[in-house]
């Protein structure tokens, strides 16, 4: 009986055909740019808004959210975990100043989103992400849809990726409540890294923080925002120990 609901209900869902998307995406280009505007941020640079543009959001959302990807929201993918509002996903790909020849860590896999976004700018993406069953979507899904630069893999992030260190820049899409250590260590000089700062029960705000080829790290606060907690925070109940 669930089965036969189930299907009922999926042949109640509104289609959405491939052409469509395109126009969607568009659409979404321009919000995005002019949210950027109401909030008082400078402008994307054409290269983010283009690329937000190409990447199929769609394709990184549970079968159930297909019909909201194009909408400026984040949207759950499970496991308590969601995709970010595309919003963000660019302000923080922006605030990176990605280069064609960065290689760059992402802190937070999720569904492979903010890697794909990053890929179609950067040489290299390492990607870590520590919930196994969406560490293992998400490298299929990568694979599927061509991304030959995004390496990933299962593990915890708090800690970086030591042996492909040191990094242009460094995205963490999770909250933590300080900024860890490992990760500004495996910064090269000169680098950017992009974080929510903030615990669960906290003010959270994304932070941007520049290592000064002396090595001196200016942080400067962006915004207020709202992100799932860190899971391999130490300091984070629950998190690594």
């Amino acid at each position: 009986m669930r089965a036969l609901l189930a299907g009922v209900l999926l042949l109640a869902m509104p289609a959405v055909a491939d052409d469509e998307f395109v126009e969607l995406r568009e659409e979404l280009v321009d919000e995005v740019s002019a949210y950027a505007g109401y909030a008082g941020d400078a402008p994307f640079s054409d290269e983010v808004l283009a690329t937000l543009g190409r990447v199929e959001r769609h394709l990184f959302v549970p079968p159930g959210q297909v019909r909201y990807a194009y909408e400026n929201r984040p949207l759950p993918i499970g496991h308590g975990q969601t995709i970010s509002q595309p919003y963000i996903v660019a302000l923080m790909t922006d605030l990176l100043d990605p280069e064609e020849s960065d290689v760059v860590l992402e802190v937070g896999t999720g569904s492979g989103y903010q890697a794909a976004v990053l890929a179609e700018v950067v040489d290299h993406v390492y990607s870590i992400e520590i919930i196994e069953p969406l560490a293992t979507s998400a490298r299929e899904r990568l694979k599927r849809l061509g991304y030959d630069n995004v390496t990933t893999k299962l593990g915890d992030g708090y800690y970086g990726w030591e042996e492909h260190a040191p990094f242009d820049s460094i995205v963490v899409t999770a909250a933590a409540s300080h900024v860890p250590p490992p990760l500004i260590e495996q910064l090269k000089p000169g680098g950017r890294l992009v974080i929510p700062g903030g615990g669960r029960f906290m003010t959270q705000r994304l932070l941007l923080l520049e290592q000064g080829v002396d090595g001196e790290v200016v942080t400067r606060p962006i915004g207020a925002v709202r992100f799932v907690p860190l899971t391999g925070d130490p300091l984070v109940p629950g998190g690594a120990c």
